[in-house]
């Protein structure tokens, strides 16, 4: 299998001989290779995107809405080979992977709806002959970077969005997980995009990234991913005065209040931590657990965490999937090592788990202190903290403690209690006494260190346009 590039309309593979190798990770066998992109390759993709741009920002907005409709059916129809696609190469379960795929083409409908939806407004004037209007304009090709753990759902979002708003996309998406990333673009192929609205690199991030943001073609950049990478993007945006969308890492607190519902509360914490083996930027890590409950709850999530199964994907029951990175499974390894050695409880996990993959055991740390590096640095894999809290106050002041700000969640039946945690919590995104994040209508973003602007919801086509002001006086 090698996955090859998209640009200028045609599949290639590239001016170049560069290859990436891509791993099953429940095996870490080669299972394929993807072809990486040198520079001549990104300079005819830059080159098609911006001559494409003057033709597909001038289609009508019914026209593209109903381009982005046939590529949302033909989505939809290919969900399933999508779905295989991730967990053989991301290594999530099928579960998983179905939800996430079978996603795509329902945010592609949503966006196809927006398109028609890019509405301006008339200012009143102080002068009778004279009209002030608003309008809103694509901001121009787009360079787009998405992440590895969720290879659909992230990458989705980027190309429906910019193409909704009459942009044109260059995306450079993950080369561990490239054959659903293909398969996606071909939905928007066949749907009849025309040829340069739509282009897909794969390569070097640190090459692609600075040979597109730096091209005068680039208008805007839209990146998932962590912070340290974020800053250097934002950096080298920001010298070349390019818009962006910043969606980067997280550490979400999981506030439990003693009046909720342990056992329901613990059993959907579990199911959030682990999913995709934790590798999620919206993922639980901190869990702040008032007294009264805090030891009901740490047994409930132990039990749950010790009794989850592990394995490939694609076996049957399996519920966690192995790490996507061989490297993930030492960076878990010492983030417990130094939580233990200052004084936190293993109560369950800190280990790898079998000798084939890259599994690692679903982890739960309790009584971890502040100084541990896991309490401070977003651990994006399988390890859960849970710490007690006495007043809401103190639960509040360390979700707020640390400078990320993308997913917060919280548990309780007061309606005090509630409303104090969903004005408090510093967060761009609070899901109160349930799971109510990335809905294709919702906004997904954060504040502070994880980032700015949104992604879904009527936010998310906001990003890809510019305003115009326009004052016309009467002849």
């Amino acid at each position: 299998m090698t996955e090859s590039l998209f640009i200028a309309g045609r599949w290639t593979a590239g001016s170049g001989s560069r290859r990436g190798s891509v791993v099953n990770p429940a095996t870490g066998e080669t299972i394929g290779e993807v072809a990486f992109a040198e520079a001549a390759d990104l300079d005819e993709a830059l080159a098609a995107a911006g001559d494409a741009f003057a033709g597909w920002a001038a289609t009508s907005a019914h026209d593209r809405a109903a381009i982005l409709k046939r590529a949302a059916a033909n989505a939809r129809a290919r969900a399933e080979e999508m779905a295989q696609a991730i967990t053989l190469e991301n290594g999530k379960p099928l579960s998983e992977a179905r939800m996430e795929a079978g996603g795509a083409g329902d945010h592609i409908e949503w966006y196809a709806e927006e398109a028609r939806r890019i509405y301006g407004r008339i200012i009143p004037s102080r002068a009778p002959e004279v009209v002030q209007s608003v309008v809103h304009d694509p901001v121009g090709p787009v360079a787009a970077f998405s992440p590895w753990n969720f290879p659909v759902g992230q990458l989705v979002r980027k190309i429906a969005g910019a193409l909704a708003a009459g942009c044109t996309i260059i995306a450079k998406a993950p080369e561990e997980t490239p054959t659903c990333a293909a398969i996606l673009v071909r939905c928007f192929e066949e749907a009849g995009v025309p040829a340069g609205v739509v282009n897909l690199v794969f390569g070097v991030p640190a090459e692609i990234s600075q040979h597109l943001i730096a091209s005068t073609v680039i208008r805007k950049v839209s990146f998932t991913g962590s912070v340290p990478v974020g800053r250097l993007l934002g950096e080298l945006s920001a010298r070349h005065l390019k818009r962006t969308t910043m969606e980067l890492g997280g550490h979400a607190p999981f506030i439990i209040c003693d009046d909720a519902d342990v056992a329901a509360v613990a059993a959907l914490g579990t199911g959030l931590k682990f999913r995709n083996a934790g590798q999620v930027c919206a993922s639980p890590t901190r869990f702040l657990v008032q007294d009264a409950v805090h030891d009901d709850f740490l047994d409930t999530m132990v039990a749950r965490a010790s009794a989850l199964k592990l394995g490939a994907g694609d076996e049957e029951g399996v519920q966690m999937g192995p790490l996507t990175h061989s490297r993930r499974l030492e960076a878990m390894e010492d983030f417990v090592a130094d939580a233990v050695a200052k004084g936190a409880r293993l109560c369950t996990g800190g280990h790898r788990h079998g000798n084939t993959g890259w599994f690692f055991a679903p982890t739960v740390l309790s009584d971890v202190p502040l100084n541990a590096r896991i309490m401070n640095e977003e651990p994006f894999g399988p390890i859960a903290i849970v710490n007690r809290f006495g007043a809401l106050d103190e639960a509040i002041a360390e979700a707020n403690r640390l400078p990320y700000g993308l997913a917060a969640f919280g548990f309780s039946t007061r309606n005090d209690r509630t409303h104090a945690m969903a004005r408090r919590v510093e967060t761009g995104m609070m899901s109160i006494n349930h799971f109510g994040l990335a809905a294709p209508e919702t906004p997904f973003g954060g504040i502070k260190d994880s980032g700015h602007g949104s992604e879904g919801g009527s936010e998310g086509i906001q990003a890809y346009l510019t305003t115009k002001f326009i004052s016309q006086r009467n002849a």
